[in-house]
C-alpha cells in the first residue's frame, strides 16, 4: 500500500485549476521554498479563497498566520470593507505579512494581531464567516471551542494539517480514530481528538479536503 497519504499528482492537478498567483504570492511561494517555511500552498490557498466566496465572507479569522500566505489567498474574496484578522506569535512574521498585504493592495481589509490567537479571539464578538485553524495541533479542540459560538449558520471552520505535517504520524491518527491504543505524539493525538470532536458536534458537518497536508472543513448547519 502507498504510504503517502496525499499523492503529489492530486496536488499538481489541483494547481492547474487554481487562479493564477499574483507577483506577491509568487514571491511568498519562493520565500517558503527557500526557507522551508510551511504554507498551505497554492492548491489549498485557492480552495480557501473559494470557501470565502461561497460563504460571501465579510469577516475571516485566522489562528496562526505566519507571514500571511493563506490570508493573502483569501483577501481578494472579501469586500473592501471586509475584515480579515491575522494572528501570529512571531512579530517578524507578522511584520512581513503586513508588508505583503500593503504591496498587494489588501491592507484596507486586514487586521494584524500579535500574540496567542486563542486569547486574541476573545476580544472579538464575531461573526466570522470563515475561520482557519493553523496553530498548535494539540490545541485544535481548545481553539475550535474558543471560536465556535462566533461562527454563523453557513459559516466554515477549516483546520489545516489534519493528515500530515512535521509533528504528525498519519498511521497513529488513523489508529486513534479507530479507537486503538497507541503511543502517539501530542500533535497526532490532538488532530485525532479534533476530528472526533467536530465529527460528533451536531451543529457542524465536516468533510476532508485531500490537498496540501489535509484540511478538515466544517460547515455550521444549526
Amino acid at each position: 500500500m502507498d504510504e503517502t497519504p496525499l499523492p503529489e499528482v492530486t496536488e499538481q492537478f489541483a494547481r492547474t485549476l487554481a487562479p493564477e498567483p499574483d507577483d506577491v504570492i509568487a514571491e511568498m511561494d519562493d520565500r517558503a521554498d527557500r526557507e522551508g517555511f510551511p504554507t498551505v500552498g497554492p492548491a489549498v490557498g485557492a480552495w480557501l479563497r473559494l470557501l470565502a466566496r461561497l460563504t460571501d465572507a465579510e469577516r475571516v479569522f485566522e489562528f496562526g498566520s505566519g507571514f500571511g500566505y493563506s490570508a493573502y489567498w483569501m483577501a481578494p474574496a472579501l469586500p473592501a470593507d471586509g475584515q480579515l484578522i491575522l494572528t501570529e506569535i512571531d512579530a517578524d512574521e507578522l511584520d512581513a505579512a503586513r508588508e505583503y498585504f500593503r504591496r498587494g493592495g489588501y491592507a484596507d481589509r486586514a487586521v494584524f494581531e500579535h500574540g496567542d490567537a486563542t486569547d486574541i479571539v476573545g476580544r472579538y464578538d464575531g461573526p466570522f464567516d470563515v475561520v482557519l485553524l493553523d496553530n498548535e495541533k494539540d490545541r485544535y479542540v481548545e481553539t475550535f471551542e474558543a471560536v465556535r459560538g462566533k461562527v454563523p449558520v453557513g459559516g466554515v471552520v477549516a483546520a489545516d494539517n489534519v493528515i500530515e505535517a512535521v509533528p504528525l504520524d498519519f498511521a497513529d491518527i488513523r489508529a486513534l480514530l479507530a479507537g486503538e491504543s497507541v503511543e502517539a505524539s501530542d500533535g497526532s493525538r490532538g488532530i485525532a481528538d479534533y476530528l472526533t470532536h467536530v465529527r460528533d458536534d451536531p451543529d457542524f458537518e465536516t468533510g476532508l479536503l485531500p490537498l496540501g497536508e489535509g484540511v478538515a472543513v466544517s460547515v455550521r448547519v444549526a
